[in-house]
């Protein structure tokens, strides 16, 4: 199939047009308009600091049901023990800029300085969203992503120290369950999202669950201040999780 090249006009094709690798669209901008509108269809940007944005959305999807998120005996004692202190949006800045750093045996990073100026935005109009571990006053893991709908599309994640992301991203689970929340996109697969429960599932199921999800008022604003997120996991909460 070919790749569509975007105008100024905020405009994708069907995803079910996009490559066997996923790749749906090239060019166009990072506009909040057009990310937005990108999230809403199953669409995400992905590409390299030398290269035209691409626009992605891959068959199948990466994801998880907030509400079977797998949580480990030793992860269980990490999160009863206070190991990390989890807040939401207090330093979204800092993790998507931890987040772009390169990792071990990498030389780039797809988190362009645009890409955090972008993401920035959005956070400031309320739908990115970062989650913080903290050991003390230091920023030991985290990750970030984009809120809309009932939906929550995950970008990336970074850990200083060991199980810091993992905590983060099962209290992040644990109150998008609270919330209502149908499903946590993961976009590709790794390991260490599989460990924690995510799967993949075919795309157009995938986009039908987002178009539900949509129904639903997006909870905008910053989560740290939102009463509906509370970052203190329960012992209750943490055996709902198979604990």
């Amino acid at each position: 199939m070919p790749v569509f090249y975007l105008t100024d006009k905020i405009l994708f094709p069907p995803v079910h047009y996009a490559e066997p690798s996923g790749i749906l669209a090239v060019g166009g901008d990072l506009t909040p308009e057009r990310l937005l509108e990108a999230y809403s269809r199953g669409i995400f940007p992905w590409f390299s600091d030398d290269s035209p944005i691409v626009w992605w959305s891959p068959d199948p999807r990466f994801v998880i049901y907030p509400g079977e998120i797998k949580v480990s005996r030793s992860m269980r004692q990490v999160l009863e023990r206070g190991v990390f202190r989890i807040t939401f949006d207090r330093a979204f800045r800092d993790v998507i800029t931890a987040c772009s750093m390169p990792r071990k045996h990498e030389q780039g990073t797809w988190i362009t300085d645009d890409m955090v100026e972008a993401y920035v935005k959005l956070h400031e109009m309320g739908y990115a969203h970062s989650i913080e571990a903290w050991k003390g006053e230091t920023l030991a893991g985290g990750l970030y992503g984009v809120s809309l709908g009932r939906t929550f599309f995950g970008e990336s994640m970074f850990s200083r120290e060991s199980n810091a992301s993992k905590a983060a991203f099962i209290t992040l689970a644990v109150n998008l369950r609270r919330n209502g929340f149908d499903i946590i996109d993961c976009q590709v697969h790794t390991d260490h999202l599989e460990s924690l429960g995510a799967f993949e599932m075919p795309r157009d199921i995938f986009v039908g669950i987002i178009k539900k999800s949509l129904t639903e008022e997006s909870i905008k604003g910053n989560w740290g201040v939102c009463s509906l997120f509370d970052p203190f996991l329960t012992q209750e909460e943490l055996r709902s999780q198979g604990c």
